[in-house]
């Protein structure tokens, strides 16, 4: 009766039901994964903020496809404040970037067609291909401990078939935190080329960078060797996922970027889903953005500290060089496994941190932290965390079993 996209198996893993089973007894439970901004304790300017929402236009439907003039004009300007000019007669709102996603797997792709994804990454972007009856197909960033993590482009190019319709990318990557580096941009624009390919960036996370580095690639918009698509909106540029507005940007050689543009007008306008409201408060809203940002890249820097702080003690494990976003990376020993040592912390240590294979790290294992969380939670769930992995006894779950590998 139901869809073959629905095929995949949906049960709970091993952590949830722990985490179930803890928030069930009323556990009290260290979150380290926390990445929802509202619930970190940052501090809004909910009248201002209120007040752009409740805008009188409100009570007048005028929709376009697009998205209307005054919010892409908006967006255009936080792209000129950043140096980089955008033309808004090419932007396409949507509700939010797995909608954009959705746009552009049904404008480049039919079913079966092939969306290269890049590993590690974000496991939601499987759901989203799976939904439109795309294959998703991983290709994979290697880490070097002085350059960082840096894309197998030989390997990429390899991967491509005759169904391969776009290259995926996320800079800067969630949740490695790499950005694209000018190097592999140059590469990849050759491959879709050759390959006659569409290149999709997701930017959500570009306004959090750590340090300055030249070959950076701050954004794609206006990209022209290419057909290339841009996204990015409202979830980490103000920090409101609620606020459900995000864009595509459309770049590319002339004749095929209006036939883009066409056809994403085309598939909006079967939706138009963004809300007027929303569309109305996008000035205001944008302008406001320093204030979040800046309390949020104080909390980045600040929880990172504590981290190296934290596990310098710790040798059997390292972390990985961060560039970005809002994640941090710690490579465990290769005898640990990392779901392993994930359900002990929860179960021991009432400490929650992510597993490196809900990402598909490539080889060893790896745990993923939210540098988001709450400076007093943060400080002392990663002290727990880093007492368990400087001592190797403590690797040991007592009756529960042994987490190191056999």
């Amino acid at each position: 009766m139901f869809s073959h996209r629905f095929s995949k198996d949906t049960k709970a893993n091993r952590l949830t039901l722990a985490l179930e089973r803890a928030r069930e007894a009323g556990r009290p439970i260290l979150d380290l994964t926390e990445s929802n901004p509202t619930r970190c304790g940052f501090h809004y300017d909910e009248e201002s903020i209120s007040r752009a929402i409740s805008s009188p236009g409100i009570m007048r439907y005028e929709p376009d496809p697009r998205g209307l003039s005054m919010a892409r004009q908006a967006i255009a300007a936080y792209y000129g404040e950043r140096g980089v000019v955008v033309d808004p007669e090419f932007l396409v709102l949507s509700s939010g970037t797995s909608e954009a996603y959705g746009y552009l797997f049904k404008l480049l792709a039919d079913p079966g067609g092939e969306i290269l994804v890049p590993v590690p990454g974000y496991p939601l972007l499987e759901v989203l291909t799976s939904l439109d009856s795309m294959r998703l197909v991983p290709y994979r960033s290697v880490y070097d401990a002085h350059q960082g993590w840096r894309i197998d482009l030989e390997r990429l190019a390899n991967t491509i078939s005759n169904r391969t319709k776009a290259i995926v990318a996320v800079s800067p990557n969630n949740p490695t935190g790499a950005f694209l580096k000018e190097d592999e941009l140059a590469g990849m624009i050759e491959i879709c080329r050759r390959f006659d390919l569409a290149l999709i960036v997701d930017e959500v996370f570009s306004d959090y960078g750590v340090g300055d580095d030249q070959q950076r690639v701050r954004t794609i918009a206006g990209t022209t060797e290419a057909m290339t698509f841009v996204l990015n909106g409202f979830s980490k540029i103000v920090g409101l996922p609620q606020l459900k507005l995000a864009w595509t940007y459309v770049s590319g050689p002339p004749k095929l970027r209006e036939r883009a543009r066409e056809g994403l007008e085309f598939i909006a306008d079967a939706y138009l889903s963004v809300n007027t409201p929303i569309q109305l408060a996008a000035p205001s809203i944008l302008g406001q953005r320093s204030a979040i940002q800046s309390q949020i890249q104080r909390r980045l820097d600040e929880n990172e500290r504590i981290l190296h702080e934290a596990l310098h003690q710790a040798g059997s494990c390292r972390i990985l060089k961060r560039e970005g976003g809002w994640y941090a990376v710690i490579r465990l020993p290769d005898d640990v496994s990392d779901e392993e040592l994930c359900l002990l912390c929860l179960e021991e240590d009432l400490v929650l941190v992510h597993p490196g294979y809900f990402y598909d790290f490539p080889g060893g294992s790896h745990v993923v932290l939210s540098l988001l969380t709450q400076v007093g939670f943060f400080r002392e769930g990663v002290s727990r965390l880093a007492g368990r992995l400087a001592f190797p006894h403590r690797l040991q779950a007592g009756a529960q079993g042994d987490i190191v590998r056999a």
